[in-house]
Parts: structure tokens; sequence; C-alpha cells
């Protein structure tokens, strides 16, 4: 892999983990577009999730801090804000769903699901979730309080991107506007929903590396992993203030013709 390579697959990485539009999907067809080799895929694919989870960490880290000190207090039985708690216990309740689906299905989503054509299908299928919750945004009341019950579901929402196509911040951003939630309040629940999820996914895959003893290029893993950061800072940042006054839409429509043209390029070769 070249350091161009990995800069692209860097930059897709970042971006596409925070937008709802399927970073695995997008890596799938990256390779496949630009015939990259999978050589130190698994170095690569480690430091890149490991990048992208420094990312969402760095950027909420005054959140972080808060809910940190949440549960500091409620161990040592001194007063906690009851918000704070309650959005600690469904950040760990969404987490669950991810993580026993995640290492159940890890080994057929990896195998069986990587064909460009099969990621083509899951981004309209995608679309047709998005679709339905734009439909409910609209049409149901805002029920905006947190709760360890729709905690859970969303991560149940959020597992759904094992599929590679369905994209993890989509599902579970339409998984908390489907349960009451503005776009943003989704948004913003969803992307702390990532970090136990992303980096437990980073650790895991260096954890099989470091047991492979596979030699690694790590100034040209190191490059992309630094990409990847940096849009992934920027992805968020955007996403953030993009749906505090737009639908999702414009993902729902580049979906679409990222699919279409993607099976029309399968076909027609």
């Amino acid at each position: 892999m070249s350091i161009l390579q990995s800069i692209i697959l860097g930059v897709v990485q970042g971006l596409t983990e925070f937008l709802p539009i399927s970073s695995t999907g997008h890596l799938i067809l990256a390779r496949s577009f630009f015939n990259i080799e999978n050589t130190n895929a698994l170095a690569f694919d480690a430091i890149l999730h490991l990048a992208t989870a420094t990312a969402v960490i760095v950027y909420f880290r005054k959140d972080l801090w808060i809910l940190s000190q949440a549960m500091l207090r409620k161990l040592s039985r001194l007063p906690v804000n009851g918000r704070d708690e309650v959005l600690v216990y469904a950040l760990m309740a969404g987490t669950v769903p991810a993580v026993i689906l995640g290492l159940t299905l890890e080994n057929l989503m990896g195998s069986v699901f990587r064909s460009p054509l099969l990621v083509a299908g899951v981004l309209l299928l995608g679309s047709v979730l998005f679709m339905y919750a734009e439909w409910a945004y609209v049409h149901q009341p805002r029920k905006p309080v947190m709760t360890v019950k729709k905690g859970l579901k969303i991560g149940f929402f959020q597992s759904l991107a094992l599929i590679p196509g369905m994209s993890r911040s989509g599902a579970s951003i339409c998984g908390g506007m489907l349960l009451g939630f503005t776009r943003s309040e989704a948004a913003r629940f969803s992307f702390l929903l990532a970090i136990p999820v992303i980096l437990g996914a980073g650790a895991k895959k260096m954890l099989e590396l470091m047991g492979s003893g596979i030699p690694i290029d790590w100034f040209t893993v190191g490059t992309g992993a630094a990409a990847s950061f940096v849009t992934g800072i920027v992805a968020i940042h955007f996403m953030l203030s993009f749906v505090k006054n737009h639908t999702l839409w414009p993902f729902i429509w580049y979906r679409i013709i990222l699919a279409v043209f993607v099976i029309y390029i399968f076909i027609s070769g």
C-alpha cells in the first residue's frame, strides 16, 4: 500500500465513520475502485479505528469529563446530576447489543458481506430506514427524555451497522429520531455511543495483530491514521451542525445514487 492509498483510505474512514453513509461500505468500495491491495489490512483497519475513536474522544472531551465525574460522584455516594447519571447508564446499555452481536457475527459479516454489490444493496435498504425515520420525525411528537431503555433500543439500531453499507451513525441517529429525539440530540448520543464500540473494535484488532507477528509499515499506517483523525474531527463537527437545521435527505439521495452507480458498474463490467 502506497502513502497516497493510505491517505485516501484514512480520509474515507474519517469522513464516513461519522456521516450516515457507512464507513465499512466505503472502505470496501474504495479498496475495490482504487485496486488497493490488502497488505497490512489488519494493522491498517485497527489503527484507523483507534484514530477515529481518538477523534470522537477529543471532540467530546468536555462531555466525557462531566460524565466521568458523575460516575465518580456516584461511586463516592455524593449527589449526582440525574440527567448525567441516566445518560451514563443509557450509553452502557446501548453498548451491550453491539458487543454481543459484534462478537457473535463478526466472522460472518467479515466474509459474506464484503462484496461491493452487496454493499450497494444494503445502501439502498438503509436508505429506506432513513426515509421512514424522516417520515416518522414529521408525524410523531418529540419526546427528548433519555432513559436507559431508550439507550438500549438505540444500541440495537447501532448494531445494524455490522452489515457493511448500513452506517453505524446513520442507524443510531434514525433510532434516536424514531424514539422522539431531535436529529441533533440523536446525533450527539450516536457519537458518544460510538466511543466504546469503535475503541473496542480497534483494540481487538490490535491484539490480534500483536499475536500474528505480521511486519508493519508504521509510517504508511500512521499517515493514514493521521488523515483519519483530522477528517474525523471535521466530519463530527459538520454532522452536528448540519442536523440542527437540515434533514437526512441529502445523505439518502447520496446513498441511492452511489448504490445505483456501483450496481451499474458491476453489472456492465
